[in-house]
């Protein structure tokens, strides 16, 4: 099976009504260039300002084994973020879709499957894990750090706005989260909800402040590894902070949740966690 060259959304199946496939098309994936999105941040390809990857949960994952009886599972992909594509969430699921009445002789035959296709349609080699569905490292986990969601304060706007990002002298290390980031699919218009940690050595910055910029996303149109990419690009040019993690943990929608995380070299997220709404 091809895939789908990497295109705009136009021809992406997100909006449209899409007849689920009844066998194993890795056609299905639709990749879209991460480059016209980066572009009005001033990222450049070939010299991102951040490492990071983005991490989907999958809980719509089954296939039959090679006596037709159903096998089902959890799957974690992790995508890196110099990935040249992302793939279209729909199209994703679309895919996945397609394993559910298709025989495999084992496990390892649909780990081997799954890494070719998307690595084929990201352009960069991802990570494929299975789980089974009580698998303990499914378990719900809380952020760590400090959440901002209690502070008192009045909004005015619902548009990101990089003036609010404050900070004082003091240098300092800290963790902070908000559970109130929501964005909007840049497609169907279709509300995203998540959560969002920062985690960062510099300048203090002001929280109320921060709170006010990642409220701002609410009417916000983008992917979500595009919002992560803009708060992290945000961030730098108005902290300046020396080591700085921005993860998002997006709510599960059709099967299927997102979690991008974008740092300056040599930070790393926490260890693999799902929240409660994912």
């Amino acid at each position: 099976m091809t895939h789908h060259r990497p295109d705009t959304l136009e021809h992406a199946p997100l909006g449209r009504e899409s007849a689920y496939p009844e066998h194993y098309d890795a056609g299905l994936l639709y990749p879209i260039p991460r480059a016209a999105n980066r572009a009005p941040l001033g990222i450049e390809e070939g010299s991102l300002p951040f490492v990071g990857e983005d991490e989907w949960h999958a809980f719509e994952v089954s296939w039959l084994n090679g006596r037709g009886k159903p096998i089902v599972a959890v799957a974690r992909f992790s995508l890196p973020a110099d990935s040249p594509n992302l793939i279209e969430s729909k199209s994703w699921k679309l895919y996945l879709n397609s394993f559910n009445q298709t025989r495999f002789n084992s496990r390892e035959q649909v780990i081997d499957t799954l890494a070719r296709d998307l690595a084929q349609a990201a352009g960069a080699p991802v990570s494929v894990e299975l789980y089974s569905v009580d698998d303990d490292a499914l378990a719900v986990q809380h952020l760590p750090g400090e959440c901002l969601d209690g502070l008192d304060i009045e909004i005015e706007n619902y548009t990101p706005s990089a003036e609010h990002l404050q900070v004082a002298e003091e240098v300092v290390e800290e963790t902070l989260y908000s559970h109130l980031l929501k964005s909007n699919c840049p497609v169907t218009g279709q509300p995203d909800w998540g959560s969002v940690l920062v985690r960062y050595r510099g300048p203090k910055l002001d929280r109320e402040g921060l709170l006010r910029y990642l409220i701002g996303y609410r009417q916000h149109q983008d992917f979500h590894e595009h919002c992560v990419e803009h708060i992290f690009t945000d961030l730098m040019t108005r902290a300046r902070p020396e080591r700085l993690l921005v993860l998002a943990r997006y709510v599960r929608r059709g099967g299927l949740d997102i979690s991008p995380w974008r740092a300056t070299p040599g930070e790393r997220p926490p260890e693999p966690l799902r929240l409660a709404r994912q």
